[in-house]
């Protein structure tokens, strides 16, 4: 596919993917000059991803004949109830620049009922096997007897208690830039602990990472599904913040999907932890048994299960294809969510 990428700052694609991809060409993002008549026309396809809705005129030009680009909202990913229900809805424009036009939701989601998740790009079996030898040369690999954490979040009030939980035997913390990074560094901590902090790395070598790690603590969105589909290590969500505390259901509903069938031990250890992790609860009195104690093995078989069963399914990006094509190739009329 033809790709034209609309971002309002490309910055981080410096170090994100500095070699860019075949066939996507990054352009600015500026109501203004995307306003201009001779902007760039839309495409066959017209993706809003996150809630940035076009600028009007842009979006009058999508409106104009022959034949108008298949509009999709590509939403949030979350596990609640609502999102198998809205997925490939379709939302008549009836005002506006985009009237007569239809934008459909595409909701990504963890099960065959969404638009799943990203999944490409995994590092193959050259790479896995090559990544033990990528870390010496990094000056990045753990010591003997060292478990591996990486660190990934937002600022974070109760993670110097997990930090403490997890100096109970020789940790190597791969810290990645971020809130946490310096309050982390400038605190004193058990000999046990020894503290790494990274630079910015281009997606590839933060997948490595991934995959290298005991123990995964990632933030957001993108960082969290790395942590499920490149990994088999146990990992804790920090989710995004919500001032109106909407996150907490978001977290419950994706812990609740994630843990479906796990025993009610190893259930109420991680669940607890995932609430802890987000200022929701306290650290559960099992924390130790989940790092380190009999349940520690559990909640690895059951990431590795997880992990299997997301890889059957099919990729965010092949699904979102295959969506627009069809509703490009049907009557606006006759098409259905």
């Amino acid at each position: 596919q033809a790709v034209r990428l609309w971002v309002d700052d490309a910055s981080a694609l410096a170090w994100l993917a500095p070699g860019g991809a075949a066939g996507v060409q990054v352009m600015r993002w500026d109501d203004a000059a995307m306003a201009l008549p001779d902007a760039t026309t839309p495409g066959d396809c017209v993706v809003e991803a996150f809630g940035c809705d076009p600028p009007p005129a842009f979006v009058a030009r999508m409106a104009q004949p022959p034949v108008p680009p298949v509009w999709i909202n590509l939403e949030y990913l979350s596990a609640e109830v609502f999102v198998e229900r809205a997925h490939g809805l379709r939302s008549p424009q009836s005002g506006g620049p985009g009237a007569g036009l239809s934008k459909w939701f595409f909701y990504p989601g963890f099960s065959d009922r969404t638009g799943g998740l990203l999944q490409t790009d995994q590092p193959g079996a050259a790479t896995r096997a090559d990544t033990p030898h990528w870390l010496a040369r990094q000056g990045w690999a753990a010591r003997s007897g060292e478990r591996s954490v990486l660190v990934f979040g937002y600022d974070n009030p109760a993670l110097p208690a997990l930090l403490q939980a997890l100096a109970t035997r020789p940790t190597l913390l791969r810290l990645m830039p971020g809130p946490p990074c310096q309050p982390v560094l400038a605190a004193r901590w058990p000999d046990t602990l020894r503290l790494l902090p990274l630079p910015y790395v281009p997606q590839p070598d933060f997948d490595r990472l991934l995959a290298a790690s005991d123990l995964n603590l990632v933030r957001g969105e993108d960082s969290f599904v790395r942590a499920q589909v490149v990994s088999d290590a146990p990992f804790l969500w920090q989710i995004y913040p919500q001032h109106d505390g909407a996150h907490a259901a978001k977290l419950d509903a994706f812990v609740a999907q994630a843990l479906a069938g796990a025993d009610a031990a190893l259930a109420g250890a991680v669940s607890a932890a995932f609430r802890a992790c987000n200022g929701l609860a306290a650290w559960p009195e099992a924390l130790g048994s989940l790092l380190d104690g009999p349940l520690w093995p559990r909640w690895q078989a059951w990431q590795r299960g997880w992990r299997a069963g997301l890889a059957a399914r099919e990729d965010l990006a092949d699904r979102l294809i295959a969506f627009a094509a069809e509703r490009a190739s049907t009557p606006t009329s006759t098409r259905q969510g």
